[in-house]
């Protein structure tokens, strides 16, 4: 989230003709699908839901549309741990070879570690080989010789890495102390209590029962295929809606789900993952002087973020199954709207369309000692194409001559025909690329 410095008070007046301006231009522009909702002391205040559920069939999403969350799924695992603490059923500094002693470090690694990723534990969708088999259903035993394999890569408690392993291991040990399935879990300890009517751990029946397709845009939208919530369970396998998940942040909020101890648990953040404050299950996100906290989700072509500001009791959350733009300015722009701040509607017009012709010059493989893979640079009809080793490609929209951009990755490219090499920028940092012969 941008983090900016100035002082201004909350408005209950939320900018709702603007915001169903900004969601007609994307909608209009194939910049995302999803939904949105805002609510203000525990009641929905603004809510917009855009796109499509099903491409092929023309189907509309609506409030009944059920999105894949991806590691939002955390916070809900995080908050089903910490009430297994509270009911003495778990504690914090118990060690994992309690419950699988052929992980590597088992005996160092505690329940505190795995929930605030300090256990060193290698993050499974790192394997080289996860896409080639993450549609897949596994069995614990599956994934548990996989997280085996990958062994540690620090000394438990020494730092933390965000990995996706400690919160599928924390869905399984959730498992053992029920004696229960983790959708039963699930169902038992949050979606019941709090009246989730579209939340649920994912099934391969989904697509009957309100579940969105995801896609990527590549001219039109495409298919994703879909991870199988098998393989994730707890750290990313829950599916939901914009409206049920603001229901849920609430409830954290606002002492539902666990206790004011338990909460401060969640908030107390010591260690910084991907350059933000992160604590158990909650990361901290500031918005000009406001402080929220939330956590973020990909998962196939699913994003979505949820937001929860405690101080002015307002939660944000967005769903997508389709993102053809940076969500993080979506963000922005959704909050400002809520908090009464102008922002900039977006402008499409000025993209430039190029011939293949013109596009020749740009072509060839390019590589850097600076950069572990070489990026392809080949074209599609009018369309130029990006594509790093072993990576997916990706279209580039031309931004003006000779400059090129992906903006849901934040990514531009500037080439220089005359001398032969090209500029990536991505995430503040600048690399230089020269053209191979």
């Amino acid at each position: 989230m941008v983090i900016f410095s100035c002082h201004f008070a909350y408005a209950q007046q939320i900018q709702t003709s603007r915001l169903d301006s900004l969601f007609q231009i994307l909608e209009e522009n194939n910049r995302f699908m999803g939904s949105i909702s805002v609510h203000v002391d525990g009641q929905e205040q603004y809510s917009k839901i855009v796109g499509y559920a099903d491409v092929a069939s023309k189907t509309k999403a609506n409030r009944d549309s059920r999105y894949a969350i991806g590691s939002i799924s955390k916070t809900f695992t995080a908050v089903m741990v910490l009430k297994a603490i509270e009911n003495g059923l778990l504690a914090f500094e118990q060690t994992l070879d309690t419950f699988f002693p052929t992980i590597s470090m088992a005996h160092e690694i505690t329940i505190d570690h795995l929930l605030r990723h300090r256990s060193g534990i290698y993050n499974f969708t790192d394997q080289s080989s996860y896409l080639s088999w993450n549609t897949e259903p596994k069995t614990r035993n599956d994934m548990l010789a996989i997280i085996e394999k990958g062994g540690s890569e620090f000394e438990p408690g020494t730092r933390s890495a965000y990995s996706n392993s400690n919160y599928l291991l924390l869905s399984y040990i959730l498992e053992d102390i029920h004696n229960q399935p983790f959708a039963e879990i699930l169902e038992k300890e949050i979606i019941t209590p709090l009246g989730l009517t579209h939340t649920s751990l994912g099934e391969e029946t989904d697509v009957t029962r309100d579940f969105c397709n995801s896609y990527v845009y590549y001219g039109e939208w495409y298919t994703m295929s879909r991870t199988h919530p098998s393989i994730t369970l707890g750290a990313g396998g829950i599916i939901s809606t914009s409206d049920d998940l603001n229901i849920f942040s609430n409830a954290i909020f606002n002492g539902k789900l666990v206790k004011e101890t338990s909460l401060n648990q969640m908030m107390n953040m010591n260690d910084t993952i991907s350059g933000m404050s992160y604590g158990i299950g909650l990361f901290k996100a500031p918005f000009y002087e406001l402080i929220s906290y939330g956590h973020g989700g990909r998962v196939d072509g699913f994003y979505s973020r949820f937001f929860y500001f405690p101080q002015e009791k307002v939660s944000y959350t967005i769903v997508s199954n389709g993102l053809n733009y940076v969500l993080n300015d979506i963000s922005v722009a959704v909050l400002s709207g809520v908090f009464d701040k102008p922002f900039a509607l977006p402008d499409f017009s000025t993209s430039l369309s190029l011939s293949p012709e013109e596009l020749e010059k740009y072509l060839g493989t390019y590589s850097s000692p600076e950069l572990p893979i070489k990026i392809t640079i080949t074209k599609d009809g009018n369309t130029l194409v990006a594509q790093g080793t072993g990576q997916p490609s990706i279209n580039l929209e031309a931004a003006s001559e000779d400059v090129f951009k992906f903006e849901r990755g934040g990514i531009i490219i500037e080439f220089n025909t005359q001398e032969n090499f090209l500029i990536l920028k991505q995430g503040g940092r600048a690399l230089v690329l020269k053209r191979e012969d």
